[in-house]
């Protein structure tokens, strides 16, 4: 199995004892030895760092966590191997060569992460070739900066025999072991330092800088001698350059963030709050639309999430409904349909995110929304995991909500899966329902029915249902660029129960302002003509969604 975060091996045999000098060195060749290895372990976090950033936006442009780690990792390692042949051709320069390669690994690596999301926010919207521009150009970043990680190591091997003649097999082994810990330490950087301190934007901007300084100090403090006159001030200017502009990035990072919010969002942001979880983002109000957004996925939109949100409770509130449980759902808009109906006692709301409910609880127009839900002391709410919070549960709920972010993204798929619907199954009571909302069935059918196939894996017996979809909004500018398609065509949903359920609405119940019972049977009578039959269950091992499906 390949170490997706080692170097490429390097190549060729060391250059013979008659070919080889000692670099003349400022300092004492044991503590230029351990300069050098410093050097390997600088640039070896810094190179993971890039490899995690890549895939930390790719998965935040696209949501398909599996798919872009693994183009990503794939692209980079293959790129390695041809940067570790290209480095052949640079070991007569070692140094120069080391020097030109950490300028150009800073410039790119460090650029990568604003660039990816420059060229989202301002050309996805053309459509065309233009809306998949980001994914083309991840694997250009990924090539380019595996060929430069991969150049590093057969010129630090060169470097570091030129100070003290070694055996190839322990200079391999003294370079990889300070490589190994410098991937280490940058892989627990990026999550637990770089990411929650400074961004993604900045995070990556800073590690260029360090990955440039590196490079520069290495060949000019220990091996300028190596170098003529003229290439020590061509790297340095070189150097000078690359940290100008990472600089001018970091200087400029905030107003960037602001103009390719707007080319993404529109001119009229609410609140922006970046969590451990997501980026959430409102817009609008007062006399337009109010929309939420969750990494750049639009969730909610005032001008029809009622449609959606009728659909969603009100066929599953027909029976008992005293004690009601929501999974999601933060933005309290469930919780608000629930609330309509008369003899309910309780409703708890389970959300990941506490900074979603606070978001609904404070923002005047989203309270006003939801109908000041978070103010009525039946509503409870849990903070955490709906998967978590359910192995410990010992209550039992007549109705369960599952308000969920979408099958189809990868970190959703456990919420979807055979285990998780058995967790609900020993929550909900002997009479009660479970709701789930599965998708688009028009735009993703394999993806609704491996669900609705899941949820009867876990023993209960269901009743698909439809409501026509977004129909006075377009999809959101990531939704286009990760699916390819524009906004979804209806809103597909999966009632169950011990006992099948009916897909009606409660004749004593609340009146409703765009779900009729007409539309609840024609969506379910038309849902059912397209069934497809023999899919197997989702489970936390073998997940049946994501890109292909």
């Amino acid at each position: 199995m390949v170490d997706t975060s080692a170097r490429a091996a390097p190549t060729g045999a060391p250059p013979s004892r008659s070919r080889v000098r000692p670099a003349p060195l400022p300092v004492r060749s044991g503590t230029g030895r351990f300069f050098v290895l410093l050097g390997a372990f600088v640039c070896a976090a810094c190179g993971l760092v890039y490899e995690l950033e890549l895939v930390a936006i790719a998965t935040y442009l696209t949501g398909d966590s599996v798919t872009q780690t693994s183009v990503v990792l794939s692209v980079m390692v293959f790129a390695m191997g041809i940067g570790s042949l290209a480095a052949k051709r640079l070991r007569s320069r070692a140094a120069a060569g080391f020097g030109a390669v950490e300028a150009a690994l800073a410039l790119v690596g460090g650029c990568s992460a604003m660039a990816l999301y420059a060229v989202f926010a301002w050309t996805g919207s053309l459509g065309g070739a233009w809306a998949g521009g980001s994914r083309y150009l991840l694997v250009v970043f990924s090539l380019v900066i595996g060929v430069l990680i991969g150049a590093e190591v057969p010129l630090l091997m060169v470097l570091i025999q030129r100070i003290r003649r070694q055996d190839a097999g322990g200079a391999v082994a003294d370079l990889f072991a300070a490589d190994y810990v410098g991937a280490l330490i940058g892989g627990l950087a990026f999550p637990f330092l770089l990411l929650p301190m400074y961004g993604q934007l900045t995070g990556a901007l800073l590690t260029g800088a360090v990955n440039a300084l590196t490079g520069a100090a290495l060949v000019l403090g220990l091996f300028r001698r190596d170098l003529s006159a003229r290439s020590r001030r061509a790297l340095i200017a070189v150097n000078a350059a690359v940290l100008a502009l990472l600089g001018t990035g970091v200087a400029l990072v905030d107003d960037f963030e602001q103009a390719a919010r707007e080319a993404i969002y529109g001119p009229h942001v609410r609140a922006v709050v970046r969590t451990e979880e997501q980026e959430i983002v409102l817009t609008g109000g007062r006399n337009g639309s109010l929309d939420l957004y969750f990494d750049g996925r639009l969730q909610v939109s005032s001008h029809d999430e009622r449609r959606y949100h009728e659909a969603l409770v009100h066929p599953a509130m027909n029976g008992p409904h005293a004690r009601v449980l929501i999974l999601g759902g933060g933005d309290g808009l469930a919780a608000r349909e629930v609330l309509r109906y008369s003899g309910v006692q309780r409703v708890d709301v389970i959300e990941l995110d506490a900074d979603v409910v606070r978001l609904a609880r404070n923002d005047p127009a989203l309270s006003a929304l939801n109908g000041h839900v978070y103010r009525d002391p039946r509503v409870h709410v849990t903070d955490g995991g709906a998967f978590h919070q359910l192995r410990s549960m010992d209550r039992t709920y007549d109705v369960v909500i599952s308000d969920l972010p979408d099958p189809a993204l990868t970190r959703s798929a456990k919420l979807y899966s055979q285990e998780f619907y058995g967790l609900v199954s020993r929550v909900l009571a002997e009479d009660g329902r479970l709701v789930v909302h599965a998708g688009s069935a028009g735009s993703r059918p394999r993806v609704f029915w491996t669900v609705e196939a899941t949820v009867r894996s876990a023993g209960l017996r269901t009743a698909p249902y439809r409501v026509e979809g977004r129909l006075t909004r377009s999809a959101s500018l990531l939704d286009r660029v990760s699916s390819g398609s524009g906004a979804p065509r209806d809103w597909a949903f999966v009632l169950a129960g011990r006992t099948r359920p009916g897909v009606v609405l409660d004749p004593a119940g609340p009146p409703t302002r765009s779900l009729t019972q007409a539309a609840l049977v024609a969506g379910a009578r038309e849902l059912g003509r397209t069934r497809m039959t023999g899919l197997p269950p989702s489970t936390l091992v073998h997940p049946r969604y994501g890109a292909g499906s």
